[in-house]
């Protein structure tokens, strides 16, 4: 095995100490030189160890494997359980981000709370992205690299199809039907 050179070593040792995920830039801005192979190489280093190297988005961290996140746990963790109005405002917000509140309120078909919101923000999920240029400018929503931590994913892209869902049975039966009554009945305008 050779030993790693000075790049792989800085990486290392800077992800390491670092208190949040990194992006490349802010690595670069230490390190200097190729990052990019420097993570891969890492990357392949920490492959089935106990602790690996993930990236999160835009940024990278040294995680513990998950099959022995078990074993640091202290404290139970007592799960928070989401209400429907929060689940499906964090879909929406996932699905159609940047996003207002009027704008959710017109997919969900009923006016959100103020705490639904809160919530999504103190779980880290969710944060305030700008405002619409448009009368009253509303402020817009966007999930957040906690959000996609959270949920295991690398990108918004890797969230679920409509087709994943379908599969999945997560899609409500009745909606389902009206879906296809509604297929039906296009498909019997079309004929006439």
């Amino acid at each position: 095995m050779t030993p790693p050179d000075d790049i792989v070593r800085a990486v290392e040792a800077l992800l390491f100490a670092a208190a949040e995920p990194l992006s490349l830039d802010s690595i670069r801005a230490y390190v200097g030189g190729d990052v990019r192979a420097a993570l891969a190489q890492l990357e392949a280093d920490y492959a089935g160890r106990g602790v690996t190297l993930v990236q999160r988005g835009e940024r990278w961290h040294f995680q513990t494997a998950p099959d022995l996140a078990h074993l640091l746990r202290r404290d139970r963790d007592e799960p928070r359980r989401l209400s429907r109005a929060g689940v499906e405002t964090l879909a929406i917000i996932a699905y159609h981000e940047p996003v207002t509140r009027a704008e959710i309120e017109a997919i969900r078909g009923v006016q959100i709370s103020k705490g639904t919101l809160d919530v999504l923000m103190e779980a880290g999920w969710v944060r305030p992205s700008g405002r619409r240029e448009v009368p009253g400018r509303p402020l817009m929503y966007a999930t957040t690299p906690a959000f996609l931590a959270h949920f295991g994913l690398a990108s918004r892209r890797d969230l679920p199809g409509l087709e994943d869902l379908r599969a999945a049975g997560l899609l409500d039966p009745v909606d389902l039907t009206q879906d296809d009554t509604a297929l039906a009945v296009e498909k019997d305008v079309d004929t006439d």
